[in-house]
């Protein structure tokens, strides 16, 4: 029993990390990188589709995004949704190719990038500890129930704690890797 809540509790932690990995993907750096435009929908026949399902996303060189459409007439549709994506980015098209200019990020819009990474992983420390909350209320469920001892209550609880100590390592360190990436010029 005490093993299956600390199984929960890691596939729980590992998804709260996803979830931070994907914000810090929609943050974007000075660099050219297809992931920035994952949460682009494009209108599709009636339907919000993703962009990446319409159209091919390259990295023409280190500041541009090549994008090649699959079927023209959406051209203005893919421009159109990249610019309410609210992303600061303003695509060009030259026929049947949409180019997606990274422009150099301001000392002041990185800082403010830097804000917005602090304040994802500060929302991912949180699930984490919320998750550990969770855990530890079904192990002192267990005790009351009289279904395991305190002995083995307290080492379930250091359990998670560590758990808690390793997912939290992992979110700090990849705050670290993106504020290092956002303050490269």
């Amino acid at each position: 029993m005490i093993d299956d809540i600390k199984k929960d509790a890691e596939v729980r932690m590992k998804k709260s990390l996803e979830a931070l990995a994907n914000a810090f993907k929609k943050i974007r750096t000075g660099r050219a990188h297809p992931s920035i435009l994952d949460g682009v929908m494009v209108s599709y026949y009636g339907a919000d589709t993703p962009l990446k399902q319409v159209a091919n996303i390259n990295i023409e060189d280190g500041r541009t995004l090549a994008i090649s459409v699959w079927e023209k007439h959406l051209i203005p549709e893919i421009e159109k949704a990249i610019m309410k994506a609210d992303l600061g980015l303003n695509p060009s098209s030259n026929g049947d190719l949409i180019r997606v200019p990274m422009p150099p990020l301001t000392e002041q819009t990185r800082k403010e990038m830097a804000k917005i990474c602090k304040a994802e992983a500060e929302q991912g420390r949180v699930s984490v500890r919320n998750i550990r909350r969770d855990a530890n209320s079904d192990l002192k469920d267990l005790l009351k129930e009289k279904e395991i001892s305190e002995d083995e209550e307290r080492k379930g609880q250091d359990d998670i704690q560590k758990l808690t100590d390793k997912y939290v390592a992992l979110i700090e360190e990849m705050l670290k890797k993106k504020e290092a990436d956002l303050m490269e010029v």
